[in-house]
């Protein structure tokens, strides 16, 4: 290869990472509009809390002290893996749940797009920092774990998810009042 092709490959190289870093510079701008629409799209998949689902309320208790590390890289971390976590959530046996299909497909497809855009900004450096504290991890992992535990005791039914629903616009909430912060 002559030295021309190997300058436009660094060039093409080059304007890729400034791009990409450009893109992981405004991230929190982008989590916040994707947050935004994502609340916008949990209130339009159903209607209004029903009534009915009031008494089977349940307190899943987020653990706030996951999305208040030190350092903004290990933010990243947290809110992607909690988009994972919901996307897990969002992605089984939604028949009982009657909601807005359209929706719903454009929530999921939003965290989606929102934990690619994520894993690639995130520093692997900085991910081992954080997930070398267990507890912080284990505790996500065990608040997600109740609500997919109250889903499958409840079969899936409506209020069951409309309970998760409500949930998830809590956690959604919680991670927007931190972005702010940044």
């Amino acid at each position: 290869m002559n030295a021309l092709g190997l300058t436009q490959i660094g060039l093409i190289l080059l304007c890729t990472t400034t791009i990409s870093s450009l893109q992981c510079n405004h991230l929190h701008l982008q989590q916040r509009k994707v947050i935004e629409n994502s609340l916008q799209l949990l209130d339009k998949m159903g209607e209004k809390f029903p009534q009915q689902c009031l008494k089977e309320k349940m307190s899943f208790r987020f653990p706030e002290q996951v999305l208040k590390p030190r350092q903004k890289e290990t933010v990243k971390v947290v809110i992607e893996e909690i988009f994972q976590h919901i996307f897990y959530i969002f992605s089984k046996n939604l028949t009982l749940a009657a909601w807005d299909g359209t929706a719903l497909e454009q929530f999921q497809n939003g965290l989606y797009q929102q934990i690619e855009q994520l894993e690639a900004c995130v520093i692997k450096k900085q991910i081992h920092y954080f997930w070398s504290k267990e507890v912080n991890r284990l505790k996500l992992k065990k608040y997600f774990q109740k609500i997919d535990c109250f889903l499958k005791d409840k079969k899936h039914n409506l209020c069951s998810w409309e309970i998760s629903r409500a949930e998830m616009r809590r956690c959604l909430q919680l991670i927007d009042k931190v972005i702010r912060k940044l």
